[in-house]
């Protein structure tokens, strides 16, 4: 936690309609059939938050808990289930919209700025469940974040103390808007020895340029990135293959768990970061990456033939 926690303000401190904000997150239930690609990873039964950003039933998650869902359940504070469904889903920010397909009779959040976010800024970090399910959280950092899973954020929000249901829930400012959306629980190094608990979320400001993308044609109106299907780690300096996707574009170009990354296109690489900022650089998805990796001390030559990943996506359903 960290270290002034104890001086963290209540939730009554905070002068917005606390009421009508924490009104507007809801709880989210998603199943996937049993087939889907994400469904050994992610599971089939998913659950966590969504946060209502119109009065016309448009629910904002994180993307994770609805890719590939085959139905999808909205309950608000006041006990209402609505079925809903996937409105659209970004790989790039992580975000998912929800339509729901009944009347919500619930309040809305506006959008607020992510940009002026700022470490030290004390925030509420809402889940499902009212006052019950809000934290009073400060925030630790503002700073690069770079997931095994081929996934990059130039400014990501992290939080403190942990939330213990993140998932799709609410990081709301003073002003009572909607600043960014928890992502993950993470464990940072603290001023101390100790490591802190708390959690990332995906900054607002990523939405906006994409939001009327995704209302019309499901996705961002952007070329695919290149992935790989790799799943890299970063051990002393180096950057470590920890893990490939099953029958992926790694795993056919023979790259080995072990393996260490080199170079991508003969530019050597140290970081994830480094990584995917190289491989993307190099075009959309389908274009050939050249890396080098070294096995037992020798160095290799490959190249990997890079796909669009929603292209192993089940899509949503008609309604």
């Amino acid at each position: 936690m960290p270290e002034n926690a104890d001086l963290l303000p209540k939730l009554e401190d905070f002068d917005f309609n606390l009421k009508h904000a924490l009104g507007a997150v809801v709880a989210l239930r998603s199943h996937i059939p049993d087939d889907a690609f994400t469904a050994s990873i992610l599971g089939d039964d998913r659950a966590g938050n969504g946060i209502l950003i119109n009065d016309s039933g448009l629910v904002l998650t994180i993307g994770y808990l609805i890719t590939e869902a085959e139905t999808i359940w909205i309950t608000g504070n006041d006990g209402q289930a609505v079925a809903g469904c996937v409105q659209g889903y970004d790989q790039e920010t992580g975000f998912g919209l929800i339509q729901a397909l009944g009347p919500l009779d619930l309040p809305h959040l506006e959008l607020g700025e992510s940009a002026s976010v700022r470490e030290g800024d004390r925030v509420v970090f809402a889940g499902h469940g009212g006052a019950q399910g809000a934290v009073v959280v400060e925030v630790i950092g503002v700073r690069e974040f770079a997931g095994y899973w081929e996934y990059l954020l130039d400014e990501a929000v992290f939080t403190a103390p942990a939330h213990p249901n993140w998932g799709g829930g609410a990081v709301i400012d003073r002003n009572g808007r909607l600043v960014a959306v928890g992502s993950l629980f993470v464990q940072q190094s603290g001023a101390g020895a100790q490591p802190v608990d708390g959690n990332m979320a995906v900054p607002i400001d990523l939405l906006k340029p994409i939001l009327n993308d995704l209302l019309s044609r499901g996705c961002a109106n952007r070329q695919p990135r290149p992935w790989l299907g790799l799943f890299g780690t970063e051990i002393e300096d180096r950057l470590v293959v920890a893990a490939l996707s099953d029958d992926g574009p790694a795993e056919q170009a023979e790259v080995s768990v072990g393996d260490i990354v080199v170079k991508v296109a003969g530019q050597p690489v140290e970081t994830l970061a480094d990584f995917f900022r190289r491989v993307w650089s190099l075009g959309p998805a389908g274009v050939d990456v050249p890396i080098t990796i070294n096995r037992d001390g020798e160095n290799f030559e490959m190249t990997i033939e890079s796909i669009d990943r929603n292209s192993l996506l089940k899509t949503p359903r008609l309604h």
